[in-house]
């Protein structure tokens, strides 16, 4: 392996998803390699040795060193601004990874009621049977944030924005008061990606990330990341070498190459997504509509100050419940009926029974996932054809 790499100093954040970590072999290859390798080979028992006890530094095997998820790793830490970044197998691994990196038995944490299904069931059901209890508070308000703090807290945890309705916390106030009390404060990035939002420049500590999602952009695979300063990522490396939640190396390189469009991709999926909120805002048969971007949002001038767009996700409460949304769903065309989110193609899904449908009829109040609910990603199609297709299923309501 040659030690030869792109120099990427004071570059602009579009040039660093291009050419950050790229890292070439003798062959000097143009276009990043995939190092499909299970381990690697030494020059001689010393060198094995030296690996072994600095295994950051090499590569040794590919559970917790590889070239190609390296890369990956290196080039999402420079757009996120952190030091340092481990990828892992998916995005709930890497807030496994970070739970069992930071807590033991006894601790607390305090996290958004307004947060993916799956993190609420990680966090109130198998994080709880070994000791560590979570408090939910509403995202948007600090007193409540301010309140649930204990003297076993350890985590704050948020996305902003909210999975599915597009609320927003305020980082930078949410960060005080993770300082003063001495918390970790973890933020989910996934809507925006370093696009759209830079948590870390508002106070947070740690950046997670499904790249599942915007970061491959188009649905071919899992991978996860966590960002955040040397000291933590380094820890948090200890546990993925030892536990394996490993992100493949094939995987890294769709996701690193993801990497090279996000910014184009992100930013027309977000002028779409504005376009059909602000339609399906004047349309008779729906209730309300969710996007950072509208005007009506409660926090639209919280979102413009953190954000530099809305993002591509909105929802929508369809009148008639359940089965009036159904409708919709089950009469687009163009629309992907799928739970999965910032694909190129436009995703719709139903919450309640989807992506929160594991939660209780109570938990689900509390998160405000209501029956008539709708989440649609948007994507890269005409926005014109977008309107269409979903007025097909809104016309026969």
């Amino acid at each position: 392996m040659s030690n030869k790499k792109l120099s990427t100093d004071n570059l602009h954040p579009d040039t660093l998803a291009v050419r950050a970590g790229t890292l070439r072999s003798q062959f000097n290859e143009h276009s990043e390699a995939i190092f499909l390798t299970s381990s690697f080979c030494f020059e001689n028992s010393a060198e094995a040795a030296e690996k072994f006890a600095n295994a950051q530094t090499g590569f040794i095997y590919s559970r917790f060193t590889n070239p190609t998820v390296s890369m990956f790793q290196e080039r999402l830490a420079a757009l996120e601004g952190g030091e340092a970044c481990v990828a892992t197998a998916s995005g709930m691994a890497a807030i496994m990874a970070i739970a069992m990196t930071h807590l033991q038995a006894g601790d607390h944490i305090v996290c958004s009621r307004s947060v993916f299904g799956a993190t609420i069931q990680m966090f109130s059901t198998i994080l709880n049977r070994f000791g560590i209890e979570t408090t939910y508070v509403d995202l948007s308000n600090i007193d409540e944030w301010k309140k649930a703090i204990k003297s076993n807290t350890k985590l704050f945890y948020l996305e902003t924005p909210s999975n599915p309705l597009t609320q927003i916390g305020d980082i930078a106030a949410i960060s005080n008061l993770a300082k003063n009390s001495k918390v970790l404060f973890v933020v989910d990035n996934c809507f925006c990606t370093p696009v759209l939002q830079k948590p870390l420049t508002l106070g947070a500590d740690v950046i997670i990330h499904s790249g599942t999602k915007y970061l491959d952009g188009q649905g071919r695979v899992l991978g996860g990341a966590v960002v955040g300063n040397n000291e933590f990522i380094s820890k948090l490396f200890t546990f993925v070498r030892t536990a394996g939640p490993t992100l493949s190396a094939f995987n890294a390189w769709v996701l690193l190459k993801g990497l090279e469009t996000l910014s184009l991709r992100v930013e027309k999926q977000s002028q779409n997504a504005l376009l059909l909120a602000q339609f399906l805002e004047d349309h008779p048969k729906i209730e309300r509509v969710f996007h950072p971007g509208l005007v009506s949002h409660p926090q639209h001038e919280l979102a413009m100050k953190q954000q530099t767009s809305g993002g591509a996700i909105v929802s929508f409460v369809v009148k008639g419940g359940v089965e009036k949304a159904w409708m919709v769903i089950d009469n687009t065309n163009l629309c992907s009926i799928t739970a999965n989110l910032g694909d190129t193609r436009t995703t719709i899904t139903h919450p309640a029974t989807t992506t929160h449908g594991r939660l209780s009829t109570e938990a689900k109040k509390q998160a405000g996932i209501e029956d008539g609910l709708v989440r649609i990603s948007v994507g890269l199609e005409h926005i014109e054809d977008l309107t269409k297709d979903l007025l097909t299923g809104l016309n026969l309501i």
